[in-house]
């Protein structure tokens, strides 16, 4: 991932989240630190931007979050579908 630059082409990932409260910087980080080493994710990183650049696997297409707020919301969306594949298991 370093040196990546995401594709001028492709919109950056907005948040779709309904809270009430904007999630903080420190909130996204937190997530993210959460979503790498339970290795949910590959790797996240923040960019100087704000955005934050994140993959799945270590060959997967690197994806563009818009913010602290996206952040959250793929978190959200991780544990969503952990629970629901969990759940669909037993």
């Amino acid at each position: 991932m370093p040196g990546h630059h995401p594709h001028p082409e492709r919109p950056a990932i907005r948040s779709r989240s309904s809270r009430t409260s904007v999630p903080t910087a420190a909130e996204a980080s937190a997530w993210a630190e959460v979503l790498v080493r339970r290795r949910l994710l590959h790797v996240a990183v923040l960019a100087p931007n704000g955005q934050w650049l994140v993959q799945s696997a270590p060959e997967a297409p690197v994806r563009v979050l818009d913010g602290a707020a996206a952040m959250v919301d793929l978190a959200a969306q991780i544990q969503h579908h952990t629970r629901t594949t969990r759940n669909h298991t037993r």
